[in-house]
């Protein structure tokens, strides 16, 4: 899978996205300033959610999480957070000038079009719209690159809508995810990652997390992610229902240092026997020899009680001592001297 300068593939390192979703709460200057902020954490690209009230909602939509006290229903925070198409397009042009791969996930065909329009990089598609047939036929339209989010999706579901995106000759990439807000440590599930993997080998796969920890990403892309999704707050004290799943800027940048490390360490497999004779020398040095542990005057015979086995290593093992136990020194040896054979008769 090709998204705009990256090649999404195990091979490379993690394609990674900032989730905004609606934490910007309609203000464009708090939505560029989470542009800036995904940059400045080591974003490979920006997400938002184009949410159209009358597209895709009725007033009676119940809320997820009854989280706001400014909105009466879930509607009307859709209307109120929602941006004009040229804040739209200026949002985009702002992440593209700063390097950024812009995403933003359509929830009715108003917003493909917008998208479409805008020309977007590739399509993002939010778990819940996984089953939005008529949002999907709209998709598989387009050339675009899809990544579908799989957190309301049983196994069975998943694989075929993606089966069928591959008949079409879609480049697609799923992500293993967890519908919860936050995701607990015993619901992660990245086993199911690994499962999609033996379903689908040479499919793109990643993981979309909500937990609000680093560590599922982490560990997800030294199984062979090659995209990571993650929410991105200011702080855990911001407005609205993703915060908790977020995030922090200093959590962010860590879990991205963590994920090229896992990275790097995945397509590096060791052998150990090579990776010893590299350490040949660190090996020497952790290693031990035998010494003189009082001196020995010329002529004098070598004891037990002359001998002790110290570091550093180079000189005869302790298996060796029998070599030289019972002969006359040849010399004056001092105390702390690398015992050889040769300095015996």
């Amino acid at each position: 899978m090709q998204i705009d300068r990256y090649h999404i593939t195990s091979s490379n390192a993690p394609f990674i996205i900032a989730e905004i979703a609606l934490g910007h709460e309609g203000s464009l200057g708090m939505a560029m300033a989470y542009i800036d902020l995904a940059k400045s954490c080591g974003a490979s690209a920006v997400k938002f959610q184009m949410h159209l009230a009358h597209e895709e909602s009725t007033p009676w939509e119940p809320w997820r999480v009854p989280f706001s006290h400014q909105d009466k229903t879930r509607f009307d925070y859709w209307q109120r957070t929602a941006f004009l198409f040229d804040e739209w397009q200026k949002l985009k042009h702002h992440a593209e000038h700063l390097g950024l791969v812009f995403l933003c996930s359509p929830f009715s065909l108003k917003a493909c079009d917008w998208l479409e329009e805008m020309n977007i990089s590739a399509w993002k598609v939010a778990s819940g719209e996984i089953h939005n047939q008529q949002l999907m036929q709209r998709l598989a339209q387009s050339n675009k690159p899809i990544i579908l989010s799989s957190g309301l999706s049983r196994t069975h579901e998943v694989i075929g809508l993606v089966k069928g995106l591959q008949v079409q000759k879609r480049s697609v990439a799923l992500l293993h995810c967890t519908t919860r807000y936050p995701t607990q440590a015993e619901e992660v599930g990245l086993n199911v990652m690994e499962e999609m993997h033996a379903l689908l080998p040479t499919l793109p796969l990643g993981l979309s997390d909500h937990s609000g920890e680093v560590y599922p990403a982490v560990l997800a892309t030294y199984l062979g992610a090659c995209i990571i999704e993650v929410h991105l707050t200011f702080h855990h004290s911001m407005f609205g229902p993703d915060v908790k799943s977020s995030l922090t800027p200093d959590q962010f940048k860590e879990m991205v240092r963590a994920v090229n490390f896992a990275h790097i360490m995945r397509n590096n497999p060791v052998n150990k026997d090579t990776q010893i004779d590299q350490l040949s020398c660190t090996r020497i040095i952790f290693s031990r020899s035998l010494y003189t542990q009082t001196s020995l005057r010329i002529g004098e015979i070598l004891t037990e009680k002359h001998i002790g086995y110290k570091k550093p290593g180079g000189g005869l093992t302790y298996e060796q001592k029998n070599l030289i136990l019972g002969r006359k020194a040849k010399k004056d040896l001092p105390e702390n001297h690398c015992l050889r054979v040769e300095d015996f008769e």
